[in-house]
């Protein structure tokens, strides 16, 4: 009898053990194992830096101090000497047409320039120039002066020009920095292209 209990403890015993060593763990840290990490609202390049887009392209952006998402489309772009009778301080105007889409429930706008965000041009050597320079800043078309936030559900178009030299003029890498201070990059052109290419330059001949 004695053996008998002995030899029954010790399946007992074993037993207990198996258990303890099935264990599934703290919940917690198996949560923390799991969670899904971040990714990249747009694909990286090989370099490890947004990809760079072309003319058409949407890019996903997070809004002014990190509020809402918007879809830039930058879409057109033309290159004019002056606008109306006033001409380019640095010989040629670079004018972009933007379409702005709010894609979340809440409103959404560009970063200003002062909050260190907004547009710049690269031109084909490296050197940025600032959105809104020279006398870039005198250009408004009616149909694409809308600067207000992008309500739910709906969309804008907007117009972004630099004042460039014919040097810089000639293609380059439209950039814009978001809430996230994440830059967006897209290829332009070296001549007028887009669907409201004429128009565009109808408009600022006026």
């Amino acid at each position: 009898m004695r053996v008998r209990a002995t030899a029954a403890t010790a399946a007992l015993l074993l037993a207990a053990l198996t258990a303890c060593g099935s264990d599934d763990g703290d919940p917690d840290e198996k949560s923390a194992t799991k969670a899904p990490t971040a990714k990249s609202r747009q694909p990286e390049g090989e370099d490890g830096i947004t990809k760079t887009l072309k003319l058409g392209e949407p890019a996903q952006t997070i809004g002014d101090g990190g509020t809402g998402v918007l879809q830039i489309t930058p879409d057109t772009i033309v290159y004019v000497k002056k606008n109306g009778t006033e001409p380019a301080e640095n010989g040629v105007f670079a004018v972009v047409t933007v379409k702005d889409k709010a894609m979340t429930g809440t409103a959404a706008d560009e970063v200003p320039p002062i909050s260190g965000g907004g547009w710049k041009w690269m031109a084909p050597d490296g050197e940025t120039i600032d959105q809104g320079g020279g006398e870039s800043y005198n250009i408004v078309v009616d149909r694409y002066n809308n600067e207000d936030p992008v309500q739910p559900g709906t969309y804008q178009w907007r117009l972004r020009a630099f004042d460039l030299t014919p040097a810089q003029a000639k293609g380059g890498t439209l950039i814009y920095v978001d809430g996230e201070e994440a830059a967006h990059r897209w290829t332009m052109p070296a001549a007028d292209t887009g669907p409201h290419a004429a128009e565009l330059k109808k408009q600022l001949a006026e």
